[in-house]
């Protein structure tokens, strides 16, 4: 089992996000009870590519604060929404065996979602923890329904399995 904690960049990470509050406190839980239990924890960034504000270099591509890896914790950087395809990510799971991956962080309708059904494709068991994906509003729907829509319908039992934080802290032990 390892925790993809995904795109949980400075520029991103803000109070425009669904459920904010809840976002940041499930997330950090996540990761601490991770390390207690030894479980690795992975971080993949987002990189829009020279002259935008979320590339390396800038200020705002750096994993938000109350996030932020150990110094032995794995970083993958990403140009398209898939933590899978191109990183090199795949290719360390598989050559470590993995079969379980819980996947927590930004946005629910974007990264999250390509990367819970790339890692579904990929043979992997995806595990989502409630309220530790949120997004924005877009043009076609408000952030609730969006992060309602792919926790609640499209991902569980089609993906992913969705659960509550409590359950994937238990499951970690």
């Amino acid at each position: 089992m390892v925790l993809l904690v995904v795109d949980t960049q400075r520029l991103i990470v803000n109070q425009n996000l669904y459920e904010f509050n809840k976002f940041v406190s499930n997330v950090k839980k996540i990761i601490h009870a991770a390390r207690e239990n030894n479980i690795e924890v992975i971080y993949v960034r987002h990189d829009d590519g020279a002259g935008t504000e979320l590339t390396k270099g800038t200020d705002g591509f750096e994993i938000y604060e109350k996030f932020q890896p150990m110094e032995n914790e794995k970083i993958f950087d990403k140009k398209v929404n898939s933590a899978f395809k191109g990183t090199g990510l795949l290719e360390y799971l598989k050559n470590k065996g993995e079969k379980d991956i819980i996947v927590v962080g930004l946005q629910t309708d974007y990264c999250i979602d390509a990367t819970i059904k790339c890692g579904f494709e990929h043979g992997f068991n995806v595990i989502v923890p409630a309220y530790a994906n949120t997004t924005v509003d877009n043009k076609f729907m408000p952030a609730e329904q969006s992060y309602k829509y792919y926790n609640e319908f499209m991902w569980n039992g089609r993906y992913a399995e969705c659960i509550s934080v409590d359950e994937i802290i238990e499951r970690m032990k």
